[in-house]
């Protein structure tokens, strides 16, 4: 992933409904919602659904597909994979996993 792509992400996903709609599609089954069962859980109008899964699709962490007239929409998960990969790449001097944080230390875990 490169800075231009985590930017999009990171934009997409810094609007409390945005990110709602992306926590709810992740926490739902493996081949995603239709848009009118994402919509109910949100509780949204369907056009305000359609301008955030917009924002969502474009930054490339959710996709749809149609099955006849329903468009099921799922999390890319995978796209969340790269970003945490991307902002935690040079965590810990390049360590493959950074040891879990010290209650008593008031930096980050990563040093």
């Amino acid at each position: 992933m490169d800075t231009t792509s985590a930017l999009r992400a990171l934009a997409a996903l810094g609007h409390p409904l945005r990110l709602a709609t992306f926590r709810t599609l992740v926490q739902g089954p493996r081949g995603g919602l239709a848009v009118g069962e994402l919509r109910e859980s949100l509780g949204i109008p369907g056009s305000s659904l359609t301008a955030h899964l917009h924002r969502l699709r474009a930054a490339g962490l959710v996709e749809d597909r149609r099955e006849g007239r329903i468009v099921r929409v799922r999390a890319r998960v995978e796209a969340m994979h790269a970003l945490m990969d991307y902002l935690l790449e040079n965590c810990c001097a390049g360590q493959t996993a950074c040891p879990p944080p010290n209650p008593e230390d008031r930096g980050p875990a990563c040093r």
